[in-house]
């Protein structure tokens, strides 16, 4: 799919050290303000542990797991929404995502300058949302204008659209981001109609030194505090640590690295599957002797759009889907061992595919 997350945050936070580390792509990561100008664009396979269980079982000629796609976007600062900057190349390019991977500083390094001349993360990070938050005030404004305009018609449901647009609007000058407001679906309806940049889900990633990268430091401590009503995912990671990481080709001195630092994974496969999550997305599995794969689709989608990701024709002719869960699977050790136990589903078009379906289609063209 191509749904993706965009790397987000104050000039010299980390983000272009990060998107290296999670892409290995070598962009530039410079000690200056827009070191990034034109947005990066990354592949990244998405660690999947079930992946190999199943490559044990079945065997195949290869195995290929599924991907997000990740951008990192030029750093903002003040003004943005006003010009300042690269702020409206910003604006455009986080438009363009379907999430944000938003990357707080928490660490301090005399050799990185601040762009602020501090660290503060809670000011860091009310900088991007305020500039944010200007912008979608802006284009909620000509939304609602649109509105008025349409309601002097006495039609009912323009009325009705109008003050759900003037609600999200209120809340916006309130300083209150879109995605956190709790709307009828009235006012929902106005939202995606707005496409606002406040509406984007948010994981924040907070960029530490290696000594804080388990149990965080203060700086965490206080942004967590700072954004516990957004009910958001944090995930705690050091770009410096995990640009080593991936210097190493040897995997046995990769594993001796991460046990020297006290960790059990890199912390890019945390905010992978994190940014995987992030976009409401979910894996279902192919196994055959020729293939084993993880494919993508959106969480609540039916049979036959989860064929359509194979192939158009998948979804065009669809008849059924022969279903084994990830766990009966691997409890059975084979295909013919689940249908043997009596195992293996049998849906038809409205079934809602489950994260870790093992799924054969059956179609005809």
């Amino acid at each position: 799919m191509s749904l993706q997350c965009g790397i987000v945050g104050l000039p010299n936070v980390g983000k272009s050290t990060l998107f290296n580390a999670l892409t290995a792509a070598k962009v530039l990561a410079a000690n200056y303000p827009f070191a990034t100008k034109d947005p990066n664009v990354g592949i990244i396979t998405v660690p999947d542990e079930r992946l190999n269980e199943l490559e044990k079982l079945v065997k195949p000629e290869r195995v290929l797991p599924t991907t997000v796609e990740i951008v990192d976007i030029a750093g903002l600062i003040k003004g943005a929404s006003q010009g300042e900057g690269l702020g409206n190349q910003f604006l455009a390019n986080i438009r363009e995502v379907d999430a944000i991977l938003h990357v707080i500083r928490c660490f301090e390094d005399d050799n990185v300058v601040h762009v602020d001349g501090s660290v503060d993360p809670v000011r860091d990070k009310e900088i991007i949302d305020t500039e944010l938050i200007l912008k979608d005030i802006d284009t909620a404004t000509k939304r609602v204008e649109r509105l008025q305009r349409s309601a002097k018609s006495a039609d009912k449901d323009a009325k009705k659209a109008l003050e759900a647009g003037q609600y999200i609007l209120d809340k916006l000058e309130e300083g209150v981001p879109a995605r956190v407001l709790d709307l009828t679906e009235d006012q929902k309806e106005q939202l995606n109609e707005m496409m606002l940049l406040t509406a984007k889900p948010v994981l924040y990633v907070c960029n530490v030194d290696e000594n804080s990268v388990i149990s965080g430091n203060h700086y965490t401590e206080e942004f967590k505090k700072a954004v516990a009503e957004e009910n958001a995912n944090i995930v705690l990671i050091s770009a410096e640590i995990e640009s080593e990481i991936i210097q190493l080709d040897d995997p046995e001195e990769r594993l001796i690295f991460l046990e020297e630092m006290g960790l059990k994974e890199p912390g890019v496969n945390r905010l992978i599957r994190a940014s995987y999550e992030l976009l409401n997305l979910i894996t279902y599995f192919t196994c055959g002797v020729k293939e084993v794969r993880a494919w993508t689709v959106l969480e609540g989608a039916k049979a036959p759009e989860a064929a359509g990701v194979i192939h158009s024709d998948f979804e065009a002719g669809f008849i059924r889907a022969e279903v084994i869960s990830y766990e009966d699977f691997v409890k059975y050790g084979s295909e013919a061992a689940v249908k043997e136990a009596g195992k293996m589903r049998i849906e038809g078009k409205d079934y809602i595919v489950k994260d870790g379906d093992v799924m054969h289609f059956r179609f005809n063209v």
